[in-house]
């Protein structure tokens, strides 16, 4: 198979060298299928400083936030770990020592939940608990952009492909969102995914919007990557939704790439100069997604996991029922 690609390139080369890029991605994607690496990888950007949830955050990451009873991150790791992840890479900032510690082992702790017979608590502590050596942790210095929180963990992710998951961004779905990627990753033969969603073709200024190109297995190729476009700019209504899988070259354009909107260094324009060499695919997630990074999502966010539990569901009906209600009736 390699030599077949290999002989395909020099003939492409040789007819004025025209088809050079083509080739040249070809040979990439020939290589991919034949040594198609596992997502072993995520890196976690949170190093933010969740200034929309102060004073709350002063002292808690936004991060360790809990909706019903677990932080906003436990859920995202989850999320990792049923995908297969084996390596769990946070990009910090000052003030997140706690996230380190969360997930550290705490023999106090464990040790009192057995002395107290707390036998089912402690072993759902045990099973959420990450292994030795299984989580890293490496310091973004100054805030400036997803782009460069991603490059940070540039020398922990190496030569690999790797998932990107934004805490912000909290799933709900019988099958989490990164599982489903992870199978379109193998069905492409390894190209870039990214987890796409449909918003209000009113609210596409929000968000970065993706254009739908042909359909390739339970995903699409993308065709073109637009940041907060104006409806009447937007390619279509496909928002992307804060997880992707991404080839470990994106890093060579990271290290000269300037700073964008905000004075930041932004993912999607990086996404956009690397789209030029490497395909990219967009997964249509379909379950609900909760932007925690907002006072409203992460409310959402709290209620809409409550009622999925069947130990709480019927003791918040009643009570939220009646919120409602009295709201109206003083409206």
């Amino acid at each position: 198979m390699i030599i077949i690609a290999l002989l395909s390139v020099s003939c492409l080369q040789n007819k004025g060298g025209l088809l050079r890029l083509d080739s040249e991605i070809l040979l990439k994607q020939t290589l991919r299928r034949d040594f198609l690496r596992k997502i072993r990888k995520a890196v976690f950007p949170v190093g933010g400083l969740g200034t929309r949830f102060l004073p709350a955050t002063k002292t808690v990451p936004k991060e360790m936030l809990t909706v019903v009873d677990k932080p906003v991150i436990q859920y995202v790791v989850d999320e990792a770990r049923e995908a297969g992840i084996e390596h769990l890479i946070f990009v910090t900032g000052r003030n997140k020592s706690v996230i380190e510690d969360y997930f550290d082992t705490q023999i106090e702790l464990y040790t009192t939940l057995e002395m107290r017979g707390k036998k089912k608590d402690l072993e759902h502590l045990q099973r959420i608990q990450p292994e030795p050596g299984m989580t890293s942790f490496t310091r973004q210095q100054e805030p400036l952009g997803l782009g460069h929180a991603v490059w940070c963990a540039r020398e922990l992710v190496g030569n690999e492909p790797f998932a990107l998951l934004l805490p912000d961004m909290l799933m709900q779905a019988p099958k989490g969102c990164l599982s489903d990627m992870v199978g379109l990753y193998h069905k492409t033969s390894g190209g870039n995914i990214i987890a796409v969603q449909e918003c209000n073709p009113e609210e596409t200024h929000k968000y970065g919007i993706v254009d739908k190109g042909h359909v390739v297995a339970n995903g699409f190729k993308i065709t073109k990557m637009v940041e907060k476009p104006e409806k009447d700019q937007a390619p279509s209504n496909f928002y992307i939704n804060g997880r992707y899988i991404l080839q470990p070259e994106i890093f060579r354009i990271m290290e000269n790439q300037e700073c964008g909107s905000d004075n930041e260094i932004q993912l999607t324009d990086i996404m956009l100069k690397f789209a030029q060499s490497e395909p990219f695919y967009g997964f249509p997630f379909k379950g609900k997604t909760f932007d925690c990074g907002s006072k409203t999502g992460f409310i959402e966010a709290n209620v809409a996991f409550a009622l999925a539990r069947d130990d709480m569901r019927d003791q918040i009906i009643a009570p939220l029922t009646a919120l409602l209600k009295e709201k109206r009736v003083k409206e």
